[in-house]
């Protein structure tokens, strides 16, 4: 039997009825067609689903740098464009697409990247010289050349990109595969969210909003737990003075008692909400600590990882805490990098910022391999958009920037069932326009999904009078050409 329709129901009000029946029929759809448990919820209980088809991955780790890197400078090797220095886009490539209010009237003069690319690993990707580190991994990469969104403007692209949509407030990716999925430990959250405290390319760094990462209209206790660099890792995570772990404990079961009589006659799932991130605020006094703990790495680790990784806060002790939270199976790990807004002054700051990432990154990834999780663990490296092969600011090779650009940018996966050393999708000789095997956003997210045994058409729920999706209503494809 439902627990949201018990004999006290009858007594809800009429707005707690319609609630309960949404939330409590949108349950009962999805655990019809998925009706065997996988693991544990967050507050302890059974999950009452399980994947659609066998998974490849069990957990994800997502690599968000936000700003939208410039794929001409980092990842999409263009040697032509030297011959074309200062001289303007041809029309018959820019075809009038939309640009920004930065672009609009303005000469689109042809910016070619200062960098140099080589070749690496058996498998022969190009990759810029600005990544020495990541290129010692690059049989481990699909590089994605060919992603595509509608955003143009920031907060929308990275709206898309963590949501699926450009509105705000829709469940983000994390808290879609907490609902879909359950969590895979009892005593940490399902899905862990770190921004940086600090980053090098300190030009237009974008805003981050909780939305990010938000439950939407989803129950709350999907929602994503963002760690803190400084005091306790989760705010109010310590005791008050004077309260020790017993008294802790003995108000818990007492407030329990009270929310599971207010639940027995009102019904409303936030009240089981506010149980489980109870409990499971209680166990994270314990392991929370623990994993935020990197005493115990050998130096060897800490030395692969750079000396960034010593500060708390930093890209690359994030990217640690990351393969902590893999090794105890969290579901969904986040990171946040800003500073890749490079309107002017790209070299000086895309070199900090790769400076940031570059070693961490390839670290994790080595780190991961070596300890037998990068095979289930999908690690995902990607902005909101692209970079405009034209130039912003003043344009010569030392001070050149780039717009923004949605039409074409470049992203890689690695592990979790991705076939790695190879180039996927092509741009034109510009990095323009995508002219072969294009991936939307939402194909992204399909893909995602499906490695993780998902299928993205039957992951909904019910909200304002639609089935609700991650990938929305629009076609979204599985990418099946990348996966192993």
């Amino acid at each position: 039997m439902n627990p949201l329709f018990t004999e006290s129901s009858v007594l809800q009000s009429r707005r707690s009825f319609l609630l309960n029946s949404g939330m409590g029929l949108g349950s009962a759809a999805f655990a019809s067609l998925i009706p065997k448990a996988i693991g544990a919820t967050a507050a302890g209980g059974e999950s009452p689903f399980t994947a659609h088809h066998k998974p490849k991955a069990k957990r994800v780790i997502f690599l968000f740098m936000a700003g939208a890197p410039s794929q001409i400078d980092l990842f999409d090797y263009k040697p032509d464009l030297h011959k074309l220095y200062k001289t303007p886009l041809p029309e018959s490539i820019s075809k009038g697409q939309r640009v920004t209010a930065m672009t609009l009237g303005k000469e689109k003069l042809i910016v070619p990247s200062k960098f140099n690319f080589s070749q690496q690993g058996k498998s022969g990707l190009w990759m810029s010289e600005l990544l020495p580190h990541l290129s010692t991994v690059a049989d481990d990469l699909c590089l994605v050349h060919s992603f595509q969104t509608e955003s143009i403007n920031h907060d929308p692209g990275k709206t898309a990109f963590c949501t699926g949509s450009e509105i705000p407030g829709k469940p983000s990716m994390g808290a879609w595969l907490s609902y879909g999925l359950g969590t895979l430990n009892k005593n940490l959250p399902d899905y862990v969210v770190m921004p940086s405290a600090r980053w090098s390319g300190k030009v237009n760094v974008q805003a981050l909003y909780s939305r990010l990462w938000g439950s939407g209209f989803l129950p709350s206790k999907h929602q994503g737990s963002a760690f803190q660099s400084s005091g306790d890792p989760v705010l109010f995570l310590s005791n008050p003075k004077g309260v020790d772990a017993s008294v802790r404990r003995r108000m818990l079961d007492s407030l329990d008692e009270m929310n599971r009589k207010h639940f027995s006659e009102i019904g409303d799932p936030e009240i089981e909400t506010t149980i489980s991130q109870q409990e499971m605020a209680f166990r994270m006094q314990t392991s929370v600590p623990e994993l935020t703990d990197i005493s115990d790495e050998p130096k060897e680790v800490l030395d692969m990882y750079g000396p960034d990784v010593h500060k708390p806060g930093s890209y690359a002790r994030n990217c640690l805490l990351a393969r902590r939270m893999a090794e105890r199976d969290v579901r969904y790990v986040q990171l946040f990098h800003r500073g890749w807004d490079h309107h002017t002054r790209l070299p000086e700051n895309l070199t900090g910022q790769c400076q940031d990432v570059d070693q961490p990154t390839a670290a994790l990834l080595k780190d991961l391999k070596m300890r037998g999780l990068l095979d289930d663990t999908l690690v995902v490296f990607a902005g909101e958009f692209g970079r405009t092969v034209y130039g912003q600011g003043n344009i010569k090779p030392e001070s050149y920037g780039r717009d923004h650009h949605p039409r074409c940018f470049s992203g890689w996966l690695a592990g979790g069932g991705v076939k790695g050393g190879m180039h996927f999708g092509k741009t034109d000789d510009f990095s323009y326009n995508v002219v072969e095997d294009p991936v939307h956003v939402r194909d992204l997210h399909a893909t995602m999904l499906h490695l993780l045994g998902v299928d993205h058409e039957r992951l909904s729920f019910p909200f304002q009078g639609l089935d609700q999706k991650l990938t929305g209503v629009e076609r979204a494809r599985v990418v099946k050409e990348i996966i192993a």
